[in-house]
């Protein structure tokens, strides 16, 4: 398919002249960076909640959304956030959290998992199985039914999967994971590395340098960076994957969902066509936005 009209209209707006990037600044530009949001306005309307109370999770902070009033346990969604690893929060996510409350009827736990470089892996990878723990041993505190969903963006696709092998091992029954265009392998091997390397929203070098300024000196085969490196993938949650067609991360996710699929996982991979990197998180730009959050909503309630 032809890239989306609504996304080239994208990258003509904000990447005709991107300036330097992370890669070409230093920890105050990247906390500089942090503080900003250019696409405030693209992520969604605040929408009214009557239940928003930020909390934490041992040490790690989480905002959490429900849409009613708070009265009687309901299945919980644990989201995390993208940005390669160094850049988003709970903040930059407020609106797509109320929204997924909204969307699914469930309880969402949007983690602030620590950043590099200040915090290098396997940080972010421990903060979030941090939360997903917290939730099985507390599950009053945070109204839980039983039910527990992973789900994350980009680099938080990561930990969303890093997180349901880790539950699988300790014997914790999740109900499903969503995997939103997943950073899922180190290697950066996958042809889409090079057919979509510059241009598309994601550069392939811009990744490496997220990549790295996580990773450091570790394993690049540690399936905590690594899902896909995994052993094995039997008995892992059934699993939701969303891939943009134009993403250097689109083969990475298609080639995980067959690997959940050949250990008898049920899976669904959706790829957007036209779509590019990031599209998710911004309905106020991509009506794909929109038609993927009803997808992924109406999988997480099927789950749930």
């Amino acid at each position: 398919m032809p890239l989306h009209p609504q996304a080239q209209d994208f990258i003509e707006r904000y990447m005709s002249d991107p300036g330097p990037g992370p890669a070409g600044m230093d920890l105050a530009g990247i906390q500089e960076a942090r503080a900003r949001d250019d696409l405030a306005l693209q992520r969604g309307p605040l929408t009214h909640l009557p239940f928003v109370r930020d909390e934490s999770a041992e040490d790690v902070p989480i905002r959490v959304y429900r849409a009613d009033r708070g009265d009687g346990a309901l299945p919980v969604v644990v989201f995390f956030h993208g940005g390669g690893w160094v850049s988003g929060g709970i903040k930059r996510s407020d609106a797509l959290g109320r929204d997924l409350a909204i969307r699914t009827g469930a309880v969402v736990v949007s983690v602030d998992y620590r950043l590099a470089p200040e915090h290098p892996f396997p940080a972010a990878a421990d903060d979030a199985w941090t939360v997903v723990r917290d939730i099985f041993a507390r599950p009053a505190f945070y109204q839980c039914d039983g039910g527990v969903a992973v789900m994350g963006e980009s680099s938080g696709g990561n930990l969303a999967a890093v997180a349901a092998w880790q539950a699988r091992d300790a014997g914790l029954s999740l109900a499903h994971q969503v995997l939103i265009y997943p950073a899922l392998d180190a290697a950066m091997d996958s042809p889409s590395y090079t057919e979509f390397a510059t241009g598309l929203g994601l550069d392939a070098e811009e990744f490496a340098w997220f990549l790295s300024t996580y990773a450091g000196q570790a394993d690049p085969a540690d399936p905590r960076l690594s899902p896909m490196r995994l052993p094995s993938f039997a008995g892992l949650a059934p699993a939701t994957v969303v891939t943009a067609e134009y993403d250097v991360l689109r083969d990475d996710g298609e080639r995980y969902g067959a690997r959940l699929a050949e250990a008898g996982v049920p899976v669904e991979t959706r790829r957007f066509d036209g779509a590019i990197h990031g599209f998710f998180g911004l309905p106020g730009l991509f009506d794909q936005a929109v038609e993927a959050r009803d997808y992924v909503a109406e999988r997480l309630r099927e789950a749930l």
